[in-house]
């Protein structure tokens, strides 16, 4: 009898692709479209139409000769995903919906309709792989999956699938995951499906590119404040590391965040809220006459203040070391998780896109701090640190 595989398509050429492999190898292929969202009037309508992409992806299943149907998961999306980046920027973090939306709504509330609907497997376009190995503990054999990197360098996603538990991973099929892009759209194209040059969509996660200042103002309201310049002689900078009474002495050190008050630079400028910038960011400042361009380097939502400093070479961008709190960790290889004190030498990413890096894991008692062997641009509260041995992702935490 077939495995039953039940295929998000997304209205993209990458799920497009992942459908009709599945189907050339004999499973028994459901297409299904996730609506998650209704208010367009936050979203640049060109970018990423849910109506075109719902039509794209039924044409598509027309083609390949597959069951379709799209279910509505609007209200938990909001419930998931919406309010926590609601929560998360009131707070001043910058939280990362794409990779709470696939633990949340793709490998959660969708899987368990997947399953629902008999099958065996969820399949996405994702471009990362798995593989299996048997464990042998307590003389019982345990199998083991492992989610590695997709063997396209350029747009490997392993980093958005950081959250994913063993269980999931056991229903999961990523059918690219072994070619380029370059191949999936060749593909596509010899088979004459819709989706074969079709560019891919940007912004949030089956919403589109979202204009953010508006989409937060519906929750968090607008507010004058200062943008002040930080000089990168800041005195903070200079000072040298202090002798440390124990190992986590040192590494909150070498992860506390660069403080600053209204006094520790001069305004060159008024923003809209605090709570609409993140770390790193350039754009939207709308601050001139600078010799580099601005760069923001922390921002304070209590005090409503955005302090930034010029050059991406700026002091106040960089520092070695982050921390994790206990509850925010998660280990896909649930068998290598630390215990108190221990450590491991791994390489690891704080944004998508990132080159890895090569850092130590630290576990405390209170929590897990990865300290890097370069300083790190823009470590931004909310984010998710991934880490790896070679092109294993191992696990992953919210940035503290």
């Amino acid at each position: 009898m077939k495995k039953r595989v039940v295929v998000g398509l997304s209205g993209g050429v990458d799920s497009s692709v992942a459908a009709y492999l599945l189907k050339e190898q004999g499973y028994d292929v459901i297409g299904l479209f996730m609506k998650n969202w209704h208010d367009d009037t936050v979203t640049i309508s060109d970018e990423c139409p849910w109506l075109e992409d719902s039509n794209d992806a039924m044409l598509v299943a027309e083609k390949l000769g597959i069951p379709f149907q799209t279910v509505d998961l609007s209200e938990e999306y909001k419930e998931r995903i919406v309010d926590y980046m609601f929560r998360e920027y009131k707070m001043g973090r910058t939280p990362n919906p794409d990779v709470l939306c696939n633990r949340e709504i793709k490998f959660d509330v969708f899987m368990k309709i997947a399953l629902s609907l008999g099958a065996d497997f969820v399949a996405t376009g994702h471009y990362c792989r798995t593989s299996t190995s048997l464990s042998v503990r307590d003389g019982n054999d345990r199998k083991i999956y492992h989610l590695l990197t997709g063997k396209d360098p350029n747009k490997d996603q392993s980093y958005f699938l950081c959250q994913l538990s063993q269980e999931q991973l056991s229903k999961t099929l990523f059918p690219i995951g072994e070619l380029l892009k370059s191949e999936v759209r060749k593909i596509a194209s010899e088979q004459g499906l819709i989706t074969a040059e079709k560019r891919d969509s940007q912004g949030l996660c089956f919403i589109g590119k979202v204009r953010l200042p508006e989409f937060l103002q519906q929750k968090l309201a607008p507010k004058d404040g200062a943008i002040v310049e930080v000089p990168a002689s800041f005195s903070e900078y200079k000072m040298k590391a202090p002798i440390f009474s124990s190992e986590v002495e040192k590494l909150e050190y070498l992860s506390a965040k660069h403080t600053y008050s209204i006094n520790d630079g001069k305004q060159v400028g008024v923003h809209h809220g605090a709570h609409y910038f993140t770390k790193g960011q350039r754009k939207g400042l709308a601050v001139g006459g600078t010799k580099e361009p601005l760069f923001v380097i922390e921002t304070d939502v209590d005090e409503n203040v955005i302090y930034t400093g010029q050059g991406k070479s700026h002091p106040g961008l960089y520092r070695r070391g982050l921390f994790v709190k206990n509850d925010e960790i998660h280990w896909v290889r649930e068998d290598l998780k630390l215990a108190e004190d221990e450590k491991m030498e791994v390489v690891a990413r704080i944004r998508y896109r990132q080159p890895l890096e090569k850092a130590t894991l630290h576990r405390t008692v209170s929590g897990l701090y990865i300290i890097f062997e370069n300083p790190q641009s823009a470590i931004t509260e909310g984010q998710f640190v991934a880490w790896y041995k070679g092109a294993e992702l191992l696990g992953s935490g919210v940035i503290s």
